[in-house]
């Protein structure tokens, strides 16, 4: 058909001389290929006409010149920009918005940079390092300390305690003797080696001592149950020439009358008072 590029493929009127637009091999006047085809933009609801530059962003158009943030305004065009509840944000709007704050240096991360997320908080990625060392944390293991985040070498060599006996560090609970550190499983009897962590103990020459390890070992034995004489066996203990006896046991040795705060005789290994003595 030889008019087939010569008349609007719609209206039919001639094209000579005219400009016209191509779509899909077939040519259409201006007026025709704009209300067929054009696309209506967001911004001013007006048609993108043909001869007009027409931006596209997720099935949505704009005209070049309504291409722009939806708060202040400037121009979007070959700049980066955000997408927010269907609105078109520059950077800056954006991150004044939306964007996260530096736990560390309070600025705004920037929208696209790498972001990294500790405890509800959020750090440039430059700034998520090591107090200390200075290396970044990324994923390592870290240990707060006064709000300031350190990888664990660093922690253990500037606070970390180091266990008395096995000088290892103590990361977690541990026990204070003498004014040192221990590790709960390391403090243990110097005689039978059972834990004495949460226990009763006794300390002799700097060494702890679980009460039974201690009684066996060192402490006094009643002269009339053959006992070991302990705090644990009440407040008060009778000496008299060498030998001891608990409170309870300082009986008349005939009669087993208390002389807890009385009178005695004795004769050979026996105490008695003034009554069986003296008969």
């Amino acid at each position: 058909n030889p008019s087939r590029m010569t008349d609007c493929h719609y209206c039919l009127q001639s094209l000579r001389g005219r400009k016209y637009a191509l779509r899909e091999e077939n040519a259409y006047c201006v007026t025709c290929y704009d209300s067929l085809f054009a696309n209506p933009c967001e911004e001013c609801k007006q048609p993108i006409e043909c001869d007009s530059k027409d931006l596209s962003y997720k099935g949505r158009h704009w005209h070049e010149g309504c291409f722009k943030c939806a708060k202040c305004s400037r121009s979007l065009v070959e700049k980066p920009f955000a997408a927010k509840d269907e609105l078109l944000l520059c950077t800056e709007c954006y991150s004044d918005e939306y964007s996260s704050k530096c736990f560390h240096c309070q600025k705004t991360i920037m929208p696209g940079s790498r972001k990294m997320e500790f405890k509800g908080s959020s750090w440039h990625e430059s700034c998520f390092v090591c107090q200390y060392c200075r290396q970044p944390l990324g994923t390592k293991p870290l240990i707060t300390k006064d709000n300031e985040n350190y990888c664990v070498p660093c922690f253990e060599k500037q606070f970390a305690h180091h266990c008395y006996s096995c000088k290892k560090v103590i990361t977690s609970g541990g026990v204070t003797y003498h004014d040192q550190p221990w590790h709960k499983e390391c403090f243990v009897c110097a005689e039978c080696k059972t834990q004495l962590s949460g226990q009763r103990f006794i300390s002799k020459d700097d060494y702890p001592y679980c009460l039974d390890c201690f009684s066996k070992l060192y402490a006094k034995k009643c002269a009339s149950c053959k006992k070991p004489i302990t705090a644990l066996g009440g407040p008060k203990f009778i000496s008299f020439e060498e030998r001891q006896w608990h409170g309870e046991c300082f009986n008349c040795a005939k009669c087993s009358v208390s002389l807890v705060g009385q009178g005695f005789l004795t004769r050979q290994d026996d105490v008695l008072c003034h009554k069986c003595g003296s008969a």
